[in-house]
């Protein structure tokens, strides 16, 4: 089991653990000692970060621990997650290090690690990482003299990134006549995402392009997806974009401020690929989050779904295991995986706008694939975690209600992974009768484990 890393990085409050800079050194020290291996070359590990006000300081300790392994390190600032990725495997690094919290507030903070290939770690890397510092094996390895690492400032990074993202929108068309109202949430792309839809030809708009260290994801971005509606009414857009703290997810809005989500958005950039083949395998990965209005629509774009656990990693992975180029969560994380390894806020923005521009519709129309089914949610605080299918009452109960909706609902229940609580979720043509199921199947669930 993983103590620092969780199913997106070590993530907690900024100075405290493990959110420390002893950590981070530690992070530093136990990463450059295994991308480094055996090889006498000098190696080199990218370091990018988001705009908090804490980025500094773990930034500086990254930078001594990897350093003090004899590894060298190229700092790029301020840059989206997806940016850092790019840059690791373009510039043939060793690895990729991003200092964010994603759609966290400003207080927290995250290291998280990219592979030489752009890919997030798997658990057994991770793993190991922390089995080092625990082990405190590496404590004597202290190269001297020119065997120190050196820091290096990237200038060019931006650039290099605005040009890839570029080069991803198809050359035979641009952006002109569109007016996008853009939210960077004062994050991480709140220099580069407006120079690459304004060097593309569309009016831009762009809203929390000001970050201060404290304004990351403040009431901005596509946690607020408020904002962007707004804006979009009022300067009567086409479109209004909005990215998170560190730019790998993304929520718009048409033209009319009715918000578009991750589903919808996928269901849009999977007909269409499937219309032009080149979805391989015509299969979508989504996670079971997703709501069931994306299995219907994909069904009938002749596509299929393989649905995976919460978290954009799983769905990267079995996107890599079973041959297939495009996958993403509701929440608007998106991976087009023959363009990019991780997902990108920006780039999945540009494949939405491409279908716009090739099919000449609005987003309100080409939304339209998608009709969600009703969903509830019900949570059930429980005294324990069991499997509560041992429990005769709740297992009928959910049998009876998953062959009453068939094929046009569906019933998923699941422990949260950080509270005492079951979740009981179910989508269903009848909000009514869904809700009344949900809340019969959290009351068994009570009379059993209910905490008391």
């Amino acid at each position: 089991m993983k103590k620092l890393f969780g199913t997106d990085g070590v993530r907690g409050v900024a100075n405290v653990y493990p959110m420390t800079t002893e950590i981070a050194m530690q992070l530093g020290r136990a990463a450059a000692y295994i991308f480094k291996g055996s090889s006498k070359r000098r190696h080199r590990i990218v370091i990018g970060k988001d705009t908090r006000l804490s980025g500094y300081m773990l930034e500086n300790a990254l930078v001594a621990g990897i350093c003090s392994m004899g590894v060298d390190v190229l700092l790029v600032g301020p840059l989206p997650t997806p940016g850092i990725a790019n840059i690791t495997s373009s510039m043939r690094a060793d690895a990729g290090v991003v200092i964010s919290a994603s759609h966290n507030a400003f207080q927290d903070n995250g290291i998280k690690f990219f592979s030489a290939d752009g890919f997030k770690l798997p658990d057994a890397v991770e793993l190991k990482i922390e089995k080092l510092i625990e082990s405190n094996k590496i404590d004597a390895l202290r190269p001297t003299a020119t065997e120190v690492g050196k820091a290096f400032r990237l200038d060019d990074a931006a650039g290099r990134y605005i040009v890839f993202l570029k080069n991803t929108f198809p050359p035979e068309m641009d952006l002109s006549g569109l007016k996008i109202v853009l939210d960077c949430a004062n994050g991480a792309a709140y220099k580069v995402a407006p120079a690459v839809f304004e060097e593309l030809g569309a009016e831009v708009i762009a809203l929390g392009v000001k970050p201060n260290g404290t304004n990351i994801n403040a009431e901005c971005g596509s946690t607020c997806p408020s904002v962007i509606s707004e804006a979009v009414k009022l300067h009567r857009a086409d479109i209004g974009i909005a990215l998170d703290g560190d730019a790998d997810r993304v929520i718009v809005c048409d033209e009319f401020g009715n918000e578009v989500d991750g589903d919808h958005i996928m269901a849009i950039c999977a007909s269409d690929m499937l219309k032009r083949k080149l979805l391989k395998k015509k299969t979508l990965v989504a996670t079971v989050m997703s709501n069931m209005g994306l299995d219907i629509a994909l069904r009938k774009s002749g596509g299929k779904i393989v649905k995976t656990d919460v978290g954009d990693r799983y769905v990267v992975e079995a996107m890599r295991k079973g041959g297939f180029n495009l996958g993403g969560e509701q929440s608007g994380h998106m991976i087009f995986l023959d363009y990019s390894t991780t997902g990108d806020g920006i780039l999945s923005a540009l494949k939405l706008l491409a279908v716009m521009r090739r099919e000449g519709k609005p987003l309100s129309d080409l939304a339209e694939i998608m009709i969600p089914l009703p969903q509830v949610l019900c949570n059930a605080r429980v005294s324990e975690k069991r499997d509560i299918l041992t429990f005769s009452d709740v297992a009928a109960k959910i049998g009876d209600v998953e062959q009453k909706l068939g094929n046009e609902g569906r019933v998923l229940i699941r422990y949260s992974g950080t509270e005492p609580l079951l979740r009981v979720m179910i989508e269903g043509q009848d909000k009514y009768e869904i809700t009344t199921w949900a809340n019969e199947i959290c009351e068994l669930v009570k009379k059993h484990i209910g905490e008391k």
